[in-house]
């Protein structure tokens, strides 16, 4: 790659919409551990996947408590659900994790039910 790519690169950085910059990020740095792309999972495969969490909240309805996170890994939406859970320390918005477990889908979403799941570290 020349000078003639960064300058593109440079130039695509400074004009192309902030989510389409992070989104493109996400998925290569997915792609480069060599992760499954949330697109390509569909219902009742067992999936390795890295991403994002975009959004964390606790559920607490009168029978079913839980933790749930939309995972993002630049090329599709998966919701992640922990049952019988109130808080899990470390599952927060922006942080990088790994996740794996059979996905499901609901409603046309994909859900993966209590994944095993390895947090990044804040600095990757």
């Amino acid at each position: 790659m020349g000078t003639s790519g960064l300058v593109k690169r440079l130039g695509r950085m400074l004009t192309e919409d902030l989510e389409v910059l992070d989104t493109d990020r996400i998925e290569r740095e997915s792609r480069a551990e060599g992760a499954q792309r949330a697109a390509d999972c569909l219902r009742g495969d067992e999936a390795t996947m890295i991403g994002e969490l975009r959004t964390v909240q606790t559920c607490s309805r009168s029978t079913k408590t839980g933790v749930e996170a939309e995972f993002f890994d630049g090329s599709d939406t998966v919701l992640l659900k922990w049952l019988g859970r109130s808080r899990i320390p470390g599952i927060e918005p922006g942080r990088k994790i790994t996740v794996r477990g059979r996905v499901a889908t609901v409603d046309g979403m994909k859900v993966i039910y209590n994944p095993y799941y390895e947090l990044h570290s804040l600095q990757d």
